[in-house]
């Protein structure tokens, strides 16, 4: 990470300096705000967090609970949603406290006993190359914790509002109004209101406040699908067990009934998804009698001959599966679609529920979140059109629909009995989850074309990276200071695009490189970044051009590489050294993602890091009016100086200082 650019000052580099806006703002709820979101969970804090990288915005975030979540809830913590906290800076963090899953197991009846189970396969979690990241198992109530603390050190020092319940969100049909959605908020203490009530009026209004969804109902959107008559208890426990595969993923079914066991964070946790069975338990389950012995009971029911004996219960639940959808994620009709652009949102368990065995539930609230989250900052700023706000239902509405799919099968799997019909092939489920690693390990989205996301026209030249997907990252050598990293994480959650510019076999220097020649006409006049990026700002903090060369890190130097790989920034016009890199000679990145050779290519990618666009080197006008479909057009109205010092030449306006796009 990055850090001094606007001057060299003790103390924790990684606490921004306030925003200077922020002195002006009072401590208690604003009339105003730009985003009013509901709901302080995965969805909501992600939202949150990604917005907080625009400091100058006013986002309001509220939830009706009187603090922080502290125990229970989700836990897996897929490998693109690590990708993901990568780009917020809190990957290490997560990885460190958490366990990694590497392996599961899978346990059915034994053949000569029915009556008890044993082992009958095991696999790697993920397939390799799937992810730099690995498969993490953490409480979902540290993650929460991760993004408040990013939140709070912060430019914009931003911090939930507890105690408050979204009674009530109405829309001003007045296309003018500079802040058409009234929120009604009622207080509460201990969850019951206190009588009073405040009001916000805001821009953009986003909801994730959970299955119960005030903000869906207010909207007149609803979870349209199935309930089953399935239930399932879970638990969190410290226990002592016989049953050898305690600290590994283990899907166990037996005559008795299904158990999913997940070990936890700090080497002695475990969870427990445990299905109860609507004959044998029945009396509990229409009683409500269900507790942690109770449950404890049926486990010991499934892994026979194996016992297990909790001795500490940390959180425990019970839940009835269901999977349901909503037909949009935004307030705008069906036959309005195409004229009227959304005013309210909403994310994760407001607009999709499911089975939670999968994992997928809260990883998926996340990723809306991240997708809608830029977003909102970009066109709020007035970086991006507002159209861009239509592809979010487009786009997450459809990866949920298949979320919904496979969680129907995958669920439906997990429970066959050994006498079912479909349950002839005892390792059916075991391939299953195999062959369906892409998807539970959220790597499988692909996104359809759109302003956003181009037609894979030119996909040849890098295979590897395909369009309306993650840019799935490789391993480079930074070519400044010879430092073996991912390429991938240079990109940050900071609403900026990125341009990858794979090099041609050419030396960078010469006169026939073709990305020299993308590097002249990226520093002209008639470039994207002089065409979208505000006066005043970085140069890169609308678009971020990266070079990857074919040439080791020892046969290029910096002094040979073009000036807009060595942008100058900040306010003393530092040069950024980190643009460039080259292959590692392992595992060289042309070879592992696809990319041709002989011509480069050029990959765009979204500010969430999805693959837009694949374009040859040369392809510069086509490169403009791509960008042009979703950017704004803001050529500088002031040619940048020479130095932060230099003095202005006659007639020009001292424009305002931004740093990363953040007026300063």
């Amino acid at each position: 990470m990055q850090f001094y650019l606007n001057g060299y000052k003790p103390g924790d580099p990684f606490v921004a300096d306030p925003h200077p806006g922020l002195a002006e703002r009072s401590t208690g709820l604003p009339d105003t705000a730009d985003v009013v979101i509901v709901g302080c969970g995965p969805a909501g804090l992600v939202l949150a967090a990604q917005l907080a990288e625009f400091p100058e915005l006013r986002t309001v975030i509220v939830d009706r609970r009187d603090g922080p979540l502290e125990v229970g809830q989700a836990d897996g913590v897929a490998c693109r949603t690590v990708e993901m906290f990568e780009a917020f800076g809190l990957a290490e963090k997560l990885i460190h406290e958490g366990y990694q899953v590497n392996e599961v197991t899978f346990w059915r009846p034994d053949p000569a006993d029915h009556a008890s189970i044993v082992r009958t396969g095991r696999i790697n979690d993920v397939e390799d190359d799937l992810s730099e990241m690995p498969h993490m198992i953490v409480n979902q109530a540290r993650m929460l914790t991760y993004l408040r603390d990013h939140m709070s050190r912060s430019a914009a020092r931003a911090e939930p509002y507890y105690g408050l319940h979204a009674a009530d969100v109405q829309v001003d049909p007045d296309p003018g109004a500079e802040h058409p959605v009234t929120v009604t908020l009622e207080h509460l203490e201990n969850f019951e209101p206190t009588g009073e009530t405040s009001t916000v009026r805001a821009r953009y209004v986003v909801g994730c406040d959970g299955a119960r969804s005030g903000t869906r109902q207010a909207i007149g959107r609803s979870l349209e699908g199935d309930a089953t008559n399935q239930s399932w208890g879970v638990l969190d426990v410290l226990a002592v067990t016989d049953f050898p595969d305690i600290r590994l993923k283990s899907a166990v079914t037996s005559e008795h009934g299904s158990i999913l066991i997940i070990p936890r964070e700090g080497g002695y946790l475990v969870r427990l998804y445990i299905e109860l069975d609507n004959e044998r338990d029945a009396e509990m389950l229409r009683d409500r009698s269900v507790t942690p012995e109770k449950l404890a009971e049926v486990a010991n029911r499934i892994l026979h001959p194996y016992s297990i004996d909790v001795k500490h219960v940390g959180w425990w639940a019970v839940y009835s599966v269901g999977q349901r959808l909503c037909a949009r994620f935004d307030d705008v009709p069906d036959d309005e679609a195409d004229t009227r652009l959304p005013r309210v949102f909403i994310a994760g368990d407001a607009c999709h529920t499911h089975s939670a065995k999968a994992g997928q539930g809260m990883n998926v609230s996340m990723a809306d979140a991240w997708n809608l989250g830029w977003k909102l900052g970009t066109v709020l700023r007035g970086i991006s059109r507002p159209e861009v706000l239509r592809t979010y239902s487009a786009e997450r509405q459809e990866v949920a629909r298949e979320l919904i799919d496979f969680d129907r099968e995958f669920a439906a799997l997990f429970s066959a009995r050994p006498d079912d019909e479909q349950d002839t092939d005892p390792t059916r489920f075991q391939r299953y989850f195999r062959d369906q690693g892409r998807f539970t390990a959220g790597v499988a989205v692909r996104y359809e074309s759109s302003i956003l996301t181009a037609k894979p026209t030119h996909q040849q030249l890098a295979e590897g990276l395909p369009v309306g997907m993650r840019f799935h990252s490789a391993p480079v050598i930074r070519l400044a200071d010879a430092k073996p990293m991912q390429l991938g994480h240079v990109a940050r959650a900071d609403g900026a695009w990125r341009l990858y510019a794979f090099a041609d076999p050419a030396h960078p220097g010469a006169r026939e490189s073709r990305l020299r020649q993308l590097a002249d006409f990226l520093a002209s006049e008639d470039s994207p970044m002089a065409r979208f990026t505000p006066p005043g700002a970085d140069p890169d903090s609308v678009i971020d051009v990266r070079a990857v060369l074919q040439q080791g890190h020892r046969d290029v130097t910096v002094d040979e590489l073009p000036p807009v790989l060595l942008p100058r920034k900040g306010p003393f016009e530092l040069v950024d050294y980190e643009k460039t890199f080259c292959p590692d000679p392992a595992t060289d990145i042309f070879d592992l993602r696809g990319v041709n050779r002989e011509h480069g290519a050029l990959v765009v990618v979204r500010p969430d890091q999805y693959v837009a666009h694949v374009l040859p080197l040369d392809a510069h006008q086509e490169l403009v009016e791509f960008l042009h479909q979703s950017l704004v057009e803001v050529r500088a109205t002031a040619p940048r100086r020479e130095r932060a010092d230099a003095p202005l030449r006659a007639g020009e306006q001292p424009a305002p200082t931004v740093t990363r796009g953040r007026a300063v």
